[in-house]
């Protein structure tokens, strides 16, 4: 009999860290517990011939001789081929302090926190000492908007992180630090103000926007592609025989950025002719310049 592949998510999540929330001179009894469960299909590598496990080993550059864990020390690399050897008890003496609190600094509002910043999160749930003040922390964020800033030190590393209502529990959010966002004038390749929209396309987007709006639903967007990897494991694992389809068509560069704005507009409402035929004309380049104000403008949209 085979062995189901699909992993299921029952049982009771268990707590993995357990302290209390500070804001002022108030403390909040609470237990963290992971918020979310990655999904990766996650695969072993075998030996091809007769399939065992292959054996990862810790191997000295210099002589190619394995290397016992005892006999591995950290290092830095400051230059090519040159380590500062630092030694466990040396970073020992360094580790932050762990109180065990998470340390609210300030209060901020949400729009204010670019996505980019946010990490991992977590749910923060009161123990049965705090569930009082936690309701009042809880209800006292959410009427006012705001989200807690706050440190915490979780496995000898430090954390800021961001406290907000969801629901009825509180979500902690471990973020990245200011120097770890990569900012924007280190990219190549940013749009130049000599690739300017004509005012017709720019409302045409607009428009292709607005009919594609809605309520963000997220039980709507499923991983087909790890669906399609566990539908392809079991198959095998049953014996069955795979047909690889045909491999996807590459899309093609847009030539009409005007009439591809109307090819999306009349799909999303559901005019297929009209979408078949200004798809045509975008593909094809037809009409390129009556889309702009003007032929040129409409050429460096193009």
């Amino acid at each position: 009999m085979i062995a189901p592949v699909r992993g299921n998510n029952g049982g009771m999540a268990r707590s993995i860290w357990g302290g209390a929330i500070s804001f002022g001179l108030v403390n909040v009894p609470v237990k963290l517990f992971t918020a979310v469960r990655k999904k990766d299909v996650r695969f072993h590598q075998l030996h091809a011939p007769d399939g065992a496990r292959i054996n990862q080993k810790r191997v000295c550059s210099a002589d190619g001789e394995e290397v016992a864990y005892e006999d591995i020390v950290k290092g830095y690399e400051i230059a090519k081929g040159q380590y500062v050897v630092i030694e466990p008890e040396e970073l020992e003496a360094l580790d932050p302090e762990s109180t065990h609190t998470i340390d609210i600094e300030d209060f901020v509002d949400l729009d204010q926190i670019d996505p980019l910043f946010f990490d991992a999160s977590y749910y923060v749930l009161p123990d049965s000492r705090g569930e009082k003040a936690y309701r009042l922390l809880l209800e006292a964020m959410r009427e006012s908007g705001k989200v807690g800033i706050a440190r915490v030190v979780m496995r000898t590393k430090q954390y800021l992180v961001a406290i907000r209502p969801v629901d009825e529990a509180l979500v902690m959010s471990t973020m990245n630090f200011a120097d770890e966002v990569v900012p924007q004038d280190e990219l190549e390749g940013l749009p130049t103000k000599a690739s300017n929209v004509s005012d017709r396309e720019l409302k045409m987007a607009r428009q292709l926007i607005e009919s594609l709006s809605g309520d963000f639903q997220p039980e709507k967007y499923e991983d087909t592609y790890r669906e399609k990897v566990l539908e392809l494991i079991e198959q095998k694992a049953e014996g069955k025989e795979i047909v690889a389809p045909p491999a996807a068509k590459a899309a093609t560069p847009v030539v009409d950025l005007m009439a591809a704005l109307e090819a999306s507009l009349a799909a999303a409402k559901g005019d297929g002719k009209a979408a078949a035929k200004a798809k045509a004309k975008a593909d094809d380049g037809d009409g390129a310049e009556a889309g702009s104000k003007s032929g040129e403008k409409a050429k460096k949209a193009s």
